[in-house]
């Protein structure tokens, strides 16, 4: 092995510059991942039948196919359709984000549905509306027990950003492909961004372990 990190020294900044745009992707992806999840949860758990056959369609056909496809279809698809481009960066979070959700949705509803029924028919009995019962009862004690599923969905999420490359925005691994270009030499950027993808996961990791021991001191 023949491998040279001195001449992709120079460019490591650059190549470091994308962390930003991919951290930025994967935060607000994974919000309106959660959020969606949530709300798609409720559906699938509620009483009208109607909203569950919506949220387990949704489901069904945003786990049944390729997340790069999700993204070429939005960023290549929506123009055509109607006649307005979109950018990169928003391609990628609607993508990431409606996909993030039909994952996130079976974690939450399997989450509120692990919780006690006795909580819920204690806040029925008490009166307390469905709305305010969800909120401040049955969902804070079931993110508590699907935290350490969710954290796995985020580092999910962390890593299958790198398909951003595919419609050009500058995140690390497109970064990384351009100082490679430029340097006819490959091996080396890329091992560099597979350390910078493994550190930020490792991080993301401990800070999940770190909030779920939190958690656990009020048990």
């Amino acid at each position: 092995m023949n491998l040279d990190f001195s001449q992709i020294a120079p460019s490591m900044p650059y190549i470091l510059k994308g962390l930003q745009v991919t951290l930025q992707i994967v935060a607000v992806s994974a919000l309106l991942g959660f959020a969606l999840g949530a709300l798609l949860a409720l559906c699938k758990i509620a009483r009208i039948k109607a909203l569950g056959f919506f949220a387990d369609a949704y489901t069904s056909i945003f786990r049944g196919t390729p997340l790069v496809l999700q993204l070429m279809i939005i960023y290549y698809g929506f123009p055509q359709i109607t006649g307005y481009d979109i950018s990169a960066f928003l391609a990628a979070v609607i993508a990431f984000g409606l996909n993030s959700g039909a994952y996130m949705s079976e974690i939450i509803r399997a989450g509120i549905q692990a919780v006690d029924k006795g909580q819920t028919e204690a806040s029925m009995a008490l009166g307390v509306p469905y709305r305010k019962m969800m909120g401040d009862i049955i969902f804070p004690q079931a993110l508590k027990n699907i935290l350490p599923a969710l954290m796995n969905e985020f580092i999910s999420l962390t890593k299958e950003s790198a398909v951003v490359t595919v419609i050009g925005a500058a995140d690390l691994m497109r970064r990384a492909y351009i100082v490679g270009g430029e340097t006819y030499s490959y091996f080396e950027p890329l091992l560099f961004v597979g350390l910078v993808y493994y550190l930020l996961v490792m991080i993301l990791t401990l800070v999940g372990k770190a909030v779920e021991r939190r958690l656990s001191k009020g048990d």
